[in-house]
């Protein structure tokens, strides 16, 4: 099977759930955004989520759980090395490359794109 077909599977597979929360849950969108990032913690700390990673690549870490496992992931790491001070500092050490570009891209795509006001 083609490693795109399955990124794209597991991917829409996230989206899906999404969608259906949205659809027949009272949950709202920010909630249920949040509860992927922490769905994403919880199994990349327990080491379930790094299968799917391998499995489906950027289907797995395109989506907020992958952002979640991350932010563990490098808390682990920064445990490891740092002892106590790590857990505070390691999510935002393995996440600061991401967060920054999307920073800059979101920075660049409001100067390019100006909005004007509604009458």
């Amino acid at each position: 099977m083609s490693q795109y077909f399955i990124a794209f599977f597991v991917g829409g597979l996230f989206c899906a759930a999404g969608q259906v929360l949205i659809d027949k849950t009272d949950l709202t969108p920010a909630r249920i955004l949040v509860s992927y990032v922490v769905a994403g913690v919880i199994a990349g700390a327990l080491g379930i989520y790094q299968p799917l990673i391998e499995y489906a690549g950027a289907g797995a870490t395109v989506p907020l759980t992958g952002f979640g496992c991350l932010l563990a992931e490098g808390v682990r790491k920064a445990v490891n090395e740092n002892g106590f001070l790590g857990a505070f500092t390691g999510g935002l050490s393995s996440a600061a490359a991401g967060v920054t570009a999307a920073l800059i891209f979101g920075f660049t795509a409001a100067k390019l794109a100006r909005s004007t006001q509604k009458m």
